[in-house]
């Protein structure tokens, strides 16, 4: 599956137990517009081979969040031999990295994601790079939303990196209908939701489906 930078999608990040993420995904709509997750928590508790797992259940796009800082080749290839549609690096880590790492995917056939986590400034930081990834995630962070309310998830930033830079933009740091309403609004490509999505419920189902009607 290529992403179509003409769609819209929700991305449902799994970081629960594993037997919990696979009774989400295996339950989840079927719909092109939704991309999987396996998030940082999961790949470190299960391993990356759970990436191949959600993939059993026919959700052919695959993120492995590894949030890679260093070796970016090699953390590559452990996610692409796992069956890694695209891959997360942190926009923080060395240029060195970011750019091994980008080069990487390209050559694995798997897409590029750099997380902007805490990056205040994220074009300053890809004028470094020498390509661009498939897409940039604009990220308010877990430990942000909940001990520090007042800063806002970084909607604002989508206009300036698109007025730069033609890649796809994901924003990630928000859970709520408003919040992913706002986030289309602002024109992401991709909204990323976790929260609901940590244990198996109907309303966990129940709640995607509303999603992906404000995913147009």
């Amino acid at each position: 599956m290529i992403l179509d930078k003409r769609s819209k999608y929700l991305q449902v990040a799994l970081n629960g137990s594993l037997a919990e993420s696979l009774a989400i995904v295996s339950r989840l709509p079927e719909d092109r517009r939704i991309i999987v997750e396996a998030g940082t928590p999961l790949i470190k508790s299960a391993g990356i081979g759970v990436v191949s797992q959600i993939k059993y259940y026919g959700y052919p796009y695959v993120v492995a969040d590894l949030k890679t800082m260093d070796r970016g080749s090699t953390e590559v290839d452990m996610a692409q031999a796992a069956g890694a549609s695209a891959v997360v690096a942190l926009g923080q880590a060395p240029v060195e990295t970011i750019n091994s790492f980008i080069e990487n995917c390209a050559l694995a056939g798997v897409d590029s994601m750099v997380d902007m986590m805490n990056v205040d400034q994220p074009l300053t930081v890809m004028r470094k790079w020498k390509k661009l990834p498939q897409v940039i995630i604009l990220h308010r962070g877990v430990d942000e939303t909940e001990f520090n309310r007042d800063k806002p998830i970084p909607y604002l930033q989508i206009n300036k990196i698109r007025s730069s830079y033609e890649v796809m933009i994901s924003i990630a740091g928000g859970d709520t209908i408003r919040e992913v309403q706002r986030a289309i609004f602002n024109d992401a490509d991709i909204v990323v939701v976790w929260k609901n999505f940590t244990q198996y419920s109907v309303n966990t189902i129940d709640l995607a489906s509303q999603f992906l009607t404000e995913i147009k």
